[in-house]
This record gives structure tokens, C-alpha cells and sequence, in this order.
């Protein structure tokens, strides 16, 4: 089972687009939050475009949605899905995955919690930077953005059963594999 992990769209219809392309081969798509709305510190990205964005994201059914700091009530009511939940334990393939936006908590936290609630797997997002490492028996992955990416590189993740890959959406290429 491949599981496609995005985050920090932010409104961008084009980015956006072309995140879900590249994850079409994924059966389920986890989106970390800050979909719709730039917010108030980050400049308007790259083909700003919440409304159409709403309607395209509207239409789908494969995407597991967390709240992120960016999100309000009115971004659910446009997307019609649930965007309410700011962490949720979801069970996937081989995988049990703790998945949270990433602003109210730490890594030792986190871990902490994954560990509690029998995770392998953390996934954040909200810094607009990638990562992936193994810490303490748990694997941390953050997607970075796929709209606006504070590491000069708009990316997204696959899992699958056994790797885990970042990817550069632009180059088409993986970044960084991490191999159980």
C-alpha cells in the first residue's frame, strides 16, 4: 500500500495540482495541514488560489486531512472534509502513523506519544521543511511543502511497505530514502 503525505499547500491551485499527480499511485493521501489560507506571515504563493483549490479538493475522496495553525472553520465548509482534527492515529498497510500538523508540541513529545499509542511512524508538518530519520525506534518524516518550501525545494512523500521516500516535485526525484 503507498501512502502520499503532503503538507503547506497554502492555496496554491498549481502546486497543489501537481502534488496530487505525483501521488495519483497512492491509495490514501495525508494531507498535514495549512491547505487553503497563506496566512498572516508567509507571503501569497505561487498561483494563490484558494476558491478553485476548495472545489478540486472538494471532489476527492482520498485524502485524510489534519488541522493545521493556517486552517479555520470556513476552510472545512468549502472543502466539505473533515479538516476538525488536529492529530490522528491511522492504520495503513504495515504502518500505524501518528499524524499531526506540528506547531503545539516537541519531538521528544511526539515520539513519546507515538510510542504510547503503538506508532511507528510520526508525520508532521508545518515547518515548510523536509525530514527523515529514524529516532528512538520511531521514524519522523515531515513532507516539507509542495507550494512553499523554506528549503528551496517543493517536495511530498511516499510510504510504502517497507521505504519511505521524499521527493522533489520539480526534478521528479527522490531526496532521501529511508529503508526499514
Amino acid at each position: 500500500m503507498k501512502i502520499g503525505v503532503m503538507s503547506d499547500t497554502h492555496g496554491s491551485l498549481k502546486n497543489t495540482k501537481k502534488a496530487l499527480d505525483f501521488l495519483e499511485e497512492c491509495e490514501v493521501i495525508l494531507h498535514l495541514g495549512d491547505v487553503l489560507y497563506h496566512g498572516p506571515r508567509n507571503p501569497l504563493p505561487e498561483d494563490y488560489n484558494p476558491k478553485e483549490l476548495a472545489s478540486l479538493l472538494k471532489q476527492r475522496d482520498d485524502i485524510i486531512y489534519i488541522r493545521g495553525n493556517c486552517d479555520s472553520d470556513v476552510d472545512q465548509m468549502v472543502i466539505e472534509h473533515d479538516l476538525t482534527k488536529k492529530m490522528r492515529i491511522i492504520n495503513k498497510g504495515s504502518h500505524r502513523i501518528l499524524a499531526l500538523h506540528g506547531y503545539e508540541e516537541d519531538e521528544n513529545y511526539r515520539i513519546k506519544l507515538a510510542k504510547s499509542n503503538n506508532c511507528d511512524i510520526v508525520i508532521t508538518g508545518h515547518t515548510h521543511i523536509k525530514m527523515l530519520e529514524k529516532k528512538d525506534g520511531i521514524i519522523l518524516l515531515n513532507p516539507g511543502s509542495s507550494s512553499m518550501p523554506k528549503d528551496n525545494t517543493k517536495s511530498v512523500a511516499i510510504i510504502d511497505d517497507n521505504t519511505i521516500n521524499l521527493i522533489d516535485l520539480d526534478a521528479s526525484e527522490i531526496i532521501q530514502s529511508l529503508e526499514e
